[in-house]
């Protein structure tokens, strides 16, 4: 989810990604910062995280008034990546096991599965999508991930796809609803301002269609 070097720590990925999603801001309080490390420590990876961040910003997107930062802190995120950490941390345990050994199926597999149920609600509540699910369903969506970064970047592939699908005057409508734009948005690096708007523009997609995350 960021586009920062593959070197950059896990505390500068996240800090990143927070601040790009919450469309202000040049740093972390010392109070986010402790957080920050704490999750830092649980040695989860740096799209757990961000998954949880992104899921109380989209909560949050409705709610903002214009200019308004989607987010006040960091803190604002923590019960939503408390979750996602907890799911992650429950789901890896057995993943070295054998198959038939294995308790439940990873993180990876579970939101793997849940995005294919998500696709068939949309194809049956957007018949005019359901070929492209079914595209996307085989093409996309074939395997299950083996790690976080996958199943990003399966997720990121398909609401593009969905949007691109769409007719010109809804895409274009939820282009503008996603623009960013005020001081703080100037203020931003390009990157930032990236990863910023692809975050927005995800969230009008899920909104559009109908996707409520669980």
């Amino acid at each position: 989810m960021s586009l920062l070097p593959e070197s950059a720590s896990f505390e500068e990925l996240v800090q990143d990604y927070f601040l790009a999603v919450r469309g202000a801001g040049l740093m972390l309080s010392a109070l986010d910062t402790e957080l920050l490390n704490s999750w830092a420590r649980l040695g989860v990876p740096f799209q757990v995280v961000a998954r949880g961040i992104a899921r109380s910003a989209e909560k949050a997107l409705w709610d903002a008034r214009p200019g308004e930062p989607v987010l006040r802190n960091l803190r604002a995120c923590r019960r939503q990546v408390d979750a996602e950490i907890k799911k992650y941390l429950a789901r890896s345990a057995g993943a070295g096991q054998a198959e038939s050994a294995r308790p439940s199926p990873t993180w990876e597999e579970t939101r793997h599965a849940r995005l294919r149920a998500t696709l068939e609600r949309i194809s049956e509540q957007w018949p005019a999508l359901a070929p492209l699910v079914e595209e996307l369903q085989g093409r996309v969506l074939a395997a299950a991930p083996g790690e976080p970064a996958q199943f990003d970047a399966q997720e990121t592939q398909v609401f593009l796809a969905l949007l691109r699908a769409l007719p010109f005057v809804q895409r274009r409508a939820l282009w503008r609803a996603a623009r960013l734009e005020g001081a703080d948005a100037q203020a931003m690096s390009p990157r930032s301002r990236r990863l910023s708007r692809r975050f927005r523009v995800l969230a009008q997609v899920r909104r559009h269609l109908g996707v409520v995350e669980t």
